[in-house]
């Protein structure tokens, strides 16, 4: 008996512990689930979902309209033949409340990964966001680089005069997509 009873102890610490993993891995699910509704409320919102299209057709505008001119992406994204996206949109947006918003390198996703917001369910978007094959072949550290620093990613958030900005200020955005990330990018139920 007294030769059983340290091995009891070192069982029951394990099963004690590997409960308290277990625990502790579905709050971190339930925190990176939580989290992912604020990522998914951001990337649903008309400045990102205007270049992020079910049809490769951008849209503009709070409304979602098409786009005038009949612009399309093409291939690269970044417009066809003389309609390229940097013909209208500049670096930066302009000043008139009515002329075309800008960023450094104006495009839509490439044909070859869409990388489609509009129409998508939160946990479409989520599997979506967390395959290299579907997004872009970034890796997670990539993606929160992405939507961290990349001015097109940031436009959102400063679109000039006449456009809405994106509801959820920049840092919350990070944040969450930071936890989703550590979480292992759980999929929303």
């Amino acid at each position: 008996m007294k030769r059983a009873m340290p091995c009891l102890v070192v069982a029951l610490a394990l099963v004690a512990v590997q409960c308290a993993s277990g625990e502790r891995a579905l709050a971190t699910a339930a925190a990176g689930e939580a989290a992912f509704a604020t990522v998914y409320r951001v990337l649903q919102h008309p400045r990102c979902v205007n270049c992020h299209p079910q049809d490769r057709l951008p849209r503009q505008g709070d409304d979602g309209r098409p786009h005038g001119q009949f612009v399309t992406g093409g291939e690269s994204g970044k417009g066809v033949l003389t309609m390229k996206c940097s013909t209208c949109h500049g670096d930066r947006n302009a000043v008139d409340a009515h002329a075309p918003p800008g960023a450094p390198n104006w495009h839509l996703p490439a044909a070859s990964m869409p990388l489609v917001f509009e129409g998508r369910s939160a946990a479409q978007l989520a599997v979506q966001l967390a395959d290299r094959a579907q997004n872009g072949g970034r890796s997670t550290t990539q993606l929160l680089e992405h939507v961290t620093h990349d001015p097109l990613v940031l436009w959102g958030w400063s679109p000039g005069l006449g456009r809405t900005p994106v509801s959820v200020p920049h840092p919350e955005f990070v944040a969450a997509m930071q936890t989703w990330l550590a979480a292992g990018c759980p999929v929303p139920r």
